[in-house]
């Protein structure tokens, strides 16, 4: 007998979309049949008219706890992960210390086994150039390893420790020691010698409006830092990713070094797609991400990319703040917390513009799902529904229609979610599996901390 029966609804994965019932035993998918195809089950689940998808997997997160629990907690984050339809997080190495050696990478783990309400995996920093850290890291199981650029922000040298390496020298000794890994490294692209040049200049004028922010990190300073990388990534042979792309110029240089054959590869965020400058003027410190948000051009150009294949994912980099800490960006923007949450959006707005016919469902599930469970070697137990994979799943309902309203998420950071207010959306996140049990039906959390495991490369979850 199964354990749950999925029944009446429309499965969909990147190569197409049927109508099947799904059946689950243990945590695990079981069986994909036609509609009333399956056994019998201690408990079904009614998915007539809803879309029956792989759980979204979040290949760029912040959780900030232990360190910060002010702006956000495993408990929290991934309560608001289960809500956006997102079974599976990867969550960056800044914390408190950041995770740059072994011992604060199972502490980590061992803070969020006994919290989460998904499935998580973490990332390392390498800045440490240590050959015994980074492959002890890579032991402990890290899904990969993060490189910032630039220099650590100085009021937060304790949460980038090891994270942040702009010097070349350092960067090619990181990447020889990450090759040795077997894992990927991910990449913030953006060049700092070119950070102080602009930044420097702007703040020169005395100015301390929204826009000043934007001109301070022009195009060319990601672009400079991404085909730096393809150079390094091209002499070393280290698998490399480029994290949240936002617009033309930065692109280009990506798909300058994928035309290489290089083994680069780059994802974009709902941030970029969906908000402008004239968010950034509108919104001030709310819409205060870095790399900036652009142009309607860059945002088309970004499309683009996705649909040929330059960029293979969509994620968040949802970074939760308090609303002080925004606040302090209203009449100086030099002061604001930069970054903004939304793990709540994801799904929901990528399956809109699937269900308004922008994009194709399978496309949908090809970025949020597929590719990043193969880029991180979690296919095929995660990013399919097929049986024998994991059941992490998303039943998503695509009548309703409405809009982004922040103040009804469950991150503790919705407070400063506002910039996205008033998104248009058709449809809703009805109810998500997560290792076969309800973490979220109808409204509601109904799962239980701990629901979610960790998570490796190559390995169960």
């Amino acid at each position: 007998m199964l354990d749950i029966a999925i029944k009446g609804g429309t499965v969909v994965n990147e190569d197409g979309a049927m109508p099947a019932d799904v059946g689950i035993e243990g945590d695990r998918i079981a069986l994909v049949a036609a509609p009333g195809g399956l056994p019998a089950a201690r408990r079904e689940l009614n998915a007539e008219g809803l879309l029956v998808l792989p759980g979204a997997i979040d290949i760029h997160f912040h959780v900030r706890a232990p360190g910060h629990p002010e702006r956000g907690t495993f408990e929290t984050e991934t309560r608001a992960a289960a809500a956006g339809g997102v079974t599976t997080i990867l969550e960056m190495p800044i914390s408190v210390p950041g995770c740059a050696r072994r011992d604060i990478l199972e502490s980590r783990r061992a803070h969020g086994e006994a919290r989460t309400y998904v499935n998580f995996g973490l990332y390392g920093a390498a800045g440490l150039l240590s050959r015994d850290e980074v492959l002890g890291m890579a032991e402990a199981g890290a899904c990969a390893f993060k490189i910032f650029t630039h220099a650590a922000p100085k009021d937060r040298a304790d949460e980038f420790l090891g994270i942040c390496i702009p010097d070349e020298d350092q960067l090619y000794a990181a990447l020889e020691l990450i090759r040795e890994s077997g894992l990927l490294t991910v990449f913030h692209a953006e060049n700092d010698r070119l950070i102080r040049l602009f930044e420097g200049r702007v703040r020169a004028t005395g100015r301390r409006d929204p826009a000043a922010f934007a001109e301070s990190r022009p195009p060319v300073v990601e672009a400079m830092s991404i085909a730096q990388i393809g150079v390094l990534c091209e002499a070393v042979g280290t698998p490399v990713h480029i994290a949240h792309v936002s617009g033309d110029l930065p692109l280009q240089m990506l798909r300058a070094a994928q035309a290489r054959g290089l083994p680069i590869t780059g994802e974009t965020c709902p941030h970029y797609l969906a908000l402008t400058t004239e968010d950034l003027e509108r919104h001030g410190p709310y819409a205060l991400i870095k790399p900036p948000v652009r142009t309607v051009a860059d945002q088309a150009a970004l499309w683009q990319g996705l649909r040929d294949g330059a960029l293979c994912a969509i994620t968040t980099d949802h970074s939760p703040y308090t609303l002080e800490e925004k606040e302090r960006g209203r009449d100086d923007i030099w002061r604001g917390a930069i970054g903004a949450p939304g793990v709540e959006l994801l799904v929901p707005y990528v399956l809109s513009r699937a269900l308004e016919g922008s994009i194709a469902l399978t496309d949908a599930v090809r970025w949020l799902c597929s590719q990043p469970a193969r880029l991180f070697r979690l296919y095929p137990r995660k990013g399919v529904v097929r049986p024998g994979a994991d059941a992490d799943l998303t039943l998503y309902d695509p009548r309703p229609s409405g809009v982004v309203d922040s103040s009804r998420w469950l991150t503790k950071a919705r407070a400063i979610g506002r910039a996205y207010d008033g998104i248009p959306l058709r449809g809703a996140v009805h109810a998500t599996l997560v290792n076969g049990a309800l973490a979220y039906e109808a409204g509601r959390i109904v799962g239980e901390p701990g629901l979610g495991r960790f998570v490796r490369p190559g390995a169960p979850a």
